[in-house]
């Protein structure tokens, strides 16, 4: 699993969301660049045509603002380069490029990563979900509400027309992901996803797939870091003449599947680097006369604590087996002490990936100590005043020297182990502004700072006058870093 993120390094926190600006223009009175819609193809030369004029005259027609349509070829073997060529040299807001290597997951990454535009988009070729659900996926993303949207056609009010054997397949899939690795979002595979850009720099090099679970991966590793997922209903209809290998794509999605379920149990991706600025979920904030976190946090300790002594029980009912009671106590407090600490730390107290994991487990061992102590002393106690009690009264003087060991815990978990964050942290940053891109041939854009640049586009104006992108390059020079990319032109 891929970990290296150089485009976050030195950094501890996302920016706050904020509403894209609208109305803002460049340095020749064109619209900013807002939409990037990625239609990643391989092969499609009868229906790439077709579905890039649909698209632009759609987004013509109801997107307020500038877009762009990006063809991204990944090593097609037919005329596909040359229709996405001759679309790019028609259409003023549409441009190709080619990948010399396949993969769909692979395609994505490389143009979102190279895109100017604040809100990175991308939908399948056939365009089996309708359009008009465009608008309302990528309306949060602007706002500033939420930082991905995928559409669904799982939800409750999707209109959705295939197949017995899609229907069942897409089904089980999910389920599978809903109990491997608790995904909560209804449709992982729908070709119709969006993303903010500055979280697209932060979480796509933690996604190592370049194929189908590329969707999948970059959701739950998303989810898993607590940012925001908006669902959008979608209506659709089934494309009969689809290229994708059922068989195939379902065993490449479950070996994807083992592998970041065992990615995550490990701790091995540093999802932290995800984390909003302290402030910008309102559960950060003050409210006279309510605990900060109070509430949320006594609920999810709870759980933890009654999942946590069902298992403390078995595991002593299990050592006892073989062992004395003390011996037994100590061993099955602490394999649960270890668990339950782990467990408060995400879902009681919401710390995030593995900064200072050692300490709190440190910390909770130390609380462990005092439980033991609280626990083998009740045994202690019991076994002096009644040599031959039974199991049954042992478990019951442990339940009662439990609770008040969980009272303790709670006490010091959220006092000393897991403390509230304080208000003198940074504030949120602001939105950097989106300076005019420079139109000199050959310049680098100025609108992103390296290495999460841009495409190395300039304003260019049709006769008609709309602005529109298009790559440029200073003669003799290679246009892009990344070998895999270069233009279809």
């Amino acid at each position: 699993m891929r970990t290296d993120n150089p485009w976050s390094a030195g950094t501890s926190a996302l920016p706050a969301r904020q509403h894209l600006p609208a109305g803002t223009v460049d340095a020749h009175g064109a619209p900013v660049l807002v939409l990037d819609v990625v239609v990643p193809v391989y092969n499609e030369e009868k229906d790439l045509e077709t579905c890039v004029r649909r698209l632009h005259e759609h987004l013509t027609r109801t997107f307020p603002y500038r877009f762009r349509i990006t063809i991204a070829d990944n090593a097609s073997t037919d005329t596909t380069p040359r229709v996405a060529s001759r679309l790019e040299a028609l259409l003023p807001e549409v441009v190709s490029y080619r990948l010399e290597q396949k993969g769909r997951g692979r395609a994505l990454r490389t143009v979102w990563s190279r895109s100017g535009a604040p809100v990175l988009a991308y939908m399948d070729v056939d365009l089996s979900t309708d359009l008009n659900a465009l608008l309302p996926l990528v309306a949060p993303l602007i706002s500033g509400h939420s930082d991905l949207a995928i559409g669904s056609r799982l939800a409750r009010s999707a209109r959705v027309v295939r197949g017995s054997k899609r229907e069942f397949v897409s089904r089980s899939y999910n389920l599978i992901l809903r109990s491997s690795l608790s995904a909560r979002f209804s449709d992982a595979q729908c070709g119709f996803k969006a993303i903010r850009r500055e979280v697209a720099e932060r979480l796509l090099p933690m996604v190592e797939d370049t194929g189908w679970f590329f969707d999948t991966e970059m959701l739950v590793l998303a989810e898993r870091a607590g940012l925001r997922i908006h669902e959008v209903p979608v209506d659709w209809i089934d494309d009969p003449d689809s290229t994708v290998h059922i068989v195939k794509t379902a065993t490449e999605d479950l070996k994807g599947v083992w592998r970041v379920g065992r990615a995550l149990a490990v701790g091995a991706l540093p999802l932290d680097r995800l984390a909003r600025p302290f402030g910008d979920d309102p559960r950060d904030r003050t409210v006279p006369g309510v605990p900060r976190g109070l509430a949320r946090q006594l609920v999810g300790f709870c759980v933890v604590g009654v999942l946590s002594t069902a298992v403390y029980l078995a595991l002593y009912s299990l050592f006892r087996l073989g062992v004395g009671p003390q011996p037994a106590n100590a061993a099955a407090l602490l394999v649960s002490a270890v668990a339950n600490t782990a467990a408060n730390r995400r879902l009681t107290f919401g710390v995030r990936g593995r900064g200072g994991a050692v300490r709190h487990q440190a910390q909770g061992l130390v609380v462990f100590a005092i439980g033991l102590a609280l626990t083998s002393g009740s045994l202690a106690a019991l076994s002096t005043t009644a040599p031959s009690t039974s199991h049954s009264t042992e478990v019951a003087v442990l339940i009662a020297a439990n609770l008040a060991a969980t009272v303790l815990r709670f006490l010091l978990l959220r006092a000393w182990v897991f403390p509230e964050r304080r208000d003198e942290r940074p504030a949120p940053a602001a939105a950097a502004p989106v300076p005019p891109a420079d139109s000199r041939p050959g310049a680098r854009p100025a609108e992103h700072p390296a290495p999460f640049d841009a495409f190395g586009t300039a304003p260019k104006t049709t006769p008609a006058g709309v602005a529109r992108t298009a790559p440029i390059t200073a003669p003799g020079t290679v246009p892009y870093a990344d070998d895999e990319l270069r233009n279809a032109r």
